[in-house]
């Protein structure tokens, strides 16, 4: 039996009316990364088969940063989230019993990580990451996994503090600022995200240069990669645990089929080109939430 008939079996055999009374709305919270009218289009498509799903009002909300989107999850204001990594292991930290996890994006190839990928100006004369040394070095934001957590690690690692190492360390407030930034000269290189699938010129096959690509903010051709991190585990979508077992039951099974049902709305739905998305649990997740430990000192 498929995905899209065990899902279609699950939410037959649930109760609406019983749901109807336990619940009165379902909110949405959308990492930072691009700017919000942009993350407000992109995820519409989705937000409406979650409203019709539940049949309650749903709302998308768009934090300026990743831990507003966090805090939502912590406060009990945001109801479902796709989370970085590192994200998910702030609120694990905070509150391991904010969140249950659920699934996550399955690229084309079968993997289920991401990279982050360090980039310049194509005409800028830094072709590696040695070429960025004594350079401005952007950063998309503290709870970012790629956009912080892991290049910043890896990157001390072999060549010692990043702030002796580059001239200026930055934080842009997410993916799309860093791309837009060294494309516009604001910084001189910095670091973002894709599944290092397909073409740069595409923006590789998901991801924010992908998005950024998309939407026309870029031409990749412009851009140059000069670095990529280890393979990083794909962030989860996660549901806050106290709601009721049938509605994650139904947010469940519409993110598990949500490319059988509607490739367009899965493609808005994980930046990009992707396989779907399949089960993940909070053990995959050991390994970044210890790098965090390390790097918060607790």
């Amino acid at each position: 039996m498929n995905k899209l008939l065990v899902a279609t079996a699950m939410i037959a055999a649930l109760s609406a009316p019983a749901f109807s009374q336990e619940i009165t709305g379902f909110n949405i919270g959308v990492l930072g990364g691009e700017n919000a009218q942009d993350r407000m289009t992109s995820s519409e498509c989705f937000r409406s088969k979650v409203e019709e799903t539940l049949g309650v009002p749903t709302k998308v909300f768009t934090p300026a940063d990743y831990d507003g989107v966090v805090q939502g999850l912590l406060g009990g204001t945001l109801d479902y989230a796709w989370l970085g990594a590192s994200a998910y292991a702030k609120v694990y930290l905070t509150n391991p019993d904010a969140v249950d996890v659920m699934l996550t994006k399955q690229n084309i190839d079968g993997t289920t990580g991401y990279y982050a990928i360090g980039f310049a100006r194509a005409d800028s004369g830094i072709n590696a990451i040695e070429d960025a040394q004594g350079k401005v070095f952007a950063f998309a934001d503290p709870n970012s996994t790629s956009g912080y957590l892991v290049p910043a690690a890896e990157l001390t690692e072999k060549y010692g503090k990043l702030d002796d190492y580059f001239a200026e360390v930055k934080m842009s407030g997410g993916h799309e600022q860093t791309i837009v930034g060294v494309a516009n000269g604001d910084y001189e290189a910095g670091v973002s995200w894709a599944d290092g699938l397909g073409n740069w010129e595409d923006g590789y096959g998901s991801g924010a240069f992908r998005k950024a690509a998309d939407a026309g903010l870029v031409d990749m051709s412009d851009l140059v990669e000069i670095w990529r991190s280890e393979l990083i585990p794909e962030g989860p979508v996660v549901v806050r645990r106290e709601l009721p077992q049938d509605v994650k039951d139904k947010i469940y099974a519409l993110v598990d089929t949500i490319f059988e049902t509607d490739p367009e709305c899965g493609y808005n739905l994980a930046a990009g080109e992707a396989k779907d998305f399949v089960p993940v649990k909070h053990e995959d997740y050991l390994g970044i939430i210890a790098a965090r430990k390390l790097e918060e000192g607790v």
